[in-house]
């Protein structure tokens, strides 16, 4: 395992030692022994991906959009063909980066995680692809307004399961994974409201490279792991005895 980056371990009990959390949860989830990876801003540079301890026998892999660069669904088949070869359990949002028919082509596949929510027994996992406005008139950039209505209609699906986490390709304004080389804040504030208000355990983005870290909004841990290549990507696992883990690695 790589370095540990950030730690958060769960719901209801939390010690703070020198800044560092630490959160347990009191709970036992339907499925044991659990180990999900994530990672995105692939870019067709998928080769990281198989360097990812464990990723062969991850429950499942989450890809947090960019797979292509202004690419269209053959484009992005490549990299989930190369993923696919490692673990055949993928679920994905695309990224403001990949074309329009790349969401088609994750709907198709039954894997898309855009608008929509999983659950695995009492973990809800639930997703909003794209970005906010950009100054690059990208691909797949949504309104405020409409990035708001996105992922509301995703967390009603899972809003009653224990454990959420929220996989949002754009990052929520003004945290430490939304800060472009100048230093501004170029995050979503409509997301960043969103997790004020309903504060899901996990959030998983990506969108910004330079800005991989850690943060908190409340009681939700944003991580952002930069791009694969770097590489960067999210290890979240239960353990044996019942506790969550989120950390960043590479």
């Amino acid at each position: 395992m790589g370095k540990l980056s950030h730690l958060h371990l769960g719901l209801f009990e939390r010690n703070q030692i020198l800044g560092f959390c630490i959160v347990i949860i009191k709970c036992k989830n339907g499925e044991h022994d659990m180990k999900i990876i994530a990672f995105g801003d692939i870019h067709m540079d998928y080769r990281a991906a198989a360097s990812i301890p464990d990723i062969r026998t991850a429950h499942c892999v989450i890809v947090t959009g960019d797979f292509t660069n202004y690419g269209h669904s053959n484009d992005a088949e490549k990299v989930l063909a190369a993923i696919r070869g490692l673990n055949p359990r993928i679920y994905a949002i695309p990224g403001n980066l990949d074309q329009n028919s790349v969401l088609q082509h994750l709907e198709s596949l039954g894997i898309n995680l855009h608008g929509k929510g999983l659950r695995i027994g009492n973990l809800g996992i639930f997703g909003v692809g794209g970005s906010n406005p950009t100054p690059f008139n990208t691909p797949t950039e949504f309104s405020e307004e409409e990035l708001g209505r996105i992922v509301r209609e995703a967390h009603a699906s899972v809003k009653d399961v224990l454990v959420k986490i929220l996989v949002s390709h754009t990052p929520p304004f003004d945290t430490a994974t939304d800060r472009i080389a100048s230093g501004l804040h170029v995050g979503s504030r409509e997301i960043r409201r969103f997790i004020e208000e309903t504060q899901p355990d996990v959030c998983f983005t990506g969108h910004i490279h330079e800005s991989r870290g850690t943060d908190r909004i409340g009681r939700t841990l944003i991580l952002n792991p930069g791009m694969l290549r770097d590489p960067g990507w999210i290890e979240f696992e239960m353990r044996e005895d019942g506790t969550w883990t989120a950390s960043l690695n590479g």
